[in-house]
């Protein structure tokens, strides 16, 4: 449903006046407050903005991490509307415009595992980690980057949610867990895989982040679409591991069967064999150990934030 939202609009909060200056999204609007400083005006009536403002609430004093809300503004006569923090870009608008140096992929990485593992303490799921919804402010300093945020939690679910239990599809196909691909039962891991996919984003040359984060060559809306994604999973990372027949049923299995016996040798390319001029050794290591295919194998966001990937000089 599109935001009632104009240009010029001047809205009412408990803390301040917020104008509206320009549209991003078809229900995000940069806004203005007293003070000229900018804010994100989210409004809409969609569960998805009540869920938002729900999680951040929950979570957004326990970490710096998250992208906070201001305020919820309650007029009658307009949709429900959150005044978020303004940052300055996300991780994918960074790097496009200049590739991450490590120290900066180190950054941004600690602190999306410190967003996810609070979330992932209790229970919660984001379910869209990508660079997209990374927010950073820049610094002036070496390290470009001053804050690093995550944010949309729009589609933030609990593990033991229905969506979670039956395998609803979630977040950005090249981003997205095998077990999600699959449909079948998703919980905190599957952040930790779409973490990996957004680490090696960053970290990989650009041959390798083709082979791993670039849609496959049907459109998303073909029957083959997930399929596609499964077979880069396999050529990349496979094979899919026999511990599978614990946890997906005959339906599922075939289709990793077919996949497997699809790819001819060819066609793999096992991301243990990379070259160091494609990816420095650390950097293959520490993705390696994120990207599983048995979402049991992976370790936890706090595991990670103990990974000495962190302690390198």
């Amino acid at each position: 449903m599109p935001s009632a939202l104009f240009l010029g609009q001047t809205l009412k909060g408990r803390t301040a006046l917020y104008t509206i200056g320009k549209q991003l999204q078809d229900c995000v609007w940069l806004a203005t407050n007293d003070s000229q400083q900018k804010v994100i005006a989210k409004s809409v009536r969609h569960f998805r903005l009540q869920n938002e403002r729900d999680v951040l609430l929950r979570f957004q004093r326990r970490t710096s991490a998250i992208r906070p809300l201001i305020e919820e503004l309650e007029d009658p006569n307009s949709p429900p509307t959150l005044i978020l923090k303004y940052l300055d870009d996300d991780v994918l608008n960074a790097s496009n415009k200049q590739r991450l140096t490590h120290p900066e992929v180190v950054f941004v990485a600690r602190k999306v595992l410190e967003a996810l593992a609070v979330l992932h303490d209790e229970g919660f799921i984001h379910t869209d980690i990508k660079p997209s919804n990374v927010l950073v402010n820049y610094s002036q300093l070496d390290l470009r980057f001053r804050d690093v945020q995550l944010a949309d939690f729009g589609s933030t679910v609990h593990v033991e949610s229905v969506h979670a239990q039956r395998g609803d599809p979630i977040g950005t196909p090249i981003f997205r867990s095998p077990e999600a691909h699959l449909q079948m039962k998703w919980s905190t891991a599957t952040d930790i895989w779409s973490f990996g996919a957004t680490a090696s984003f960053n970290l990989a040359a650009e041959n390798l982040r083709t082979n791993i984060n670039v849609d496959p060559d049907v459109p998303p809306d073909h029957d083959e679409y997930d399929v596609k994604i499964l077979l880069k999973h396999h050529r990349c990372f496979g094979p899919f591991p026999e511990s599978y027949e614990q946890i997906a049923d005959q339906q599922r299995l075939a289709i990793l069967t077919w996949v497997m016996q699809n790819s001819p040798p060819e066609t793999l390319r096992p991301f243990h064999l990379t070259t160091t001029k494609e990816i420095c050794q650390d950097d293959k290591e520490f993705l390696l150990r994120i990207m599983r295919l048995d979402p049991r194998d992976r370790p936890s966001a706090r595991q990670l934030l103990e990974d000495q990937w962190f302690n390198q000089s």
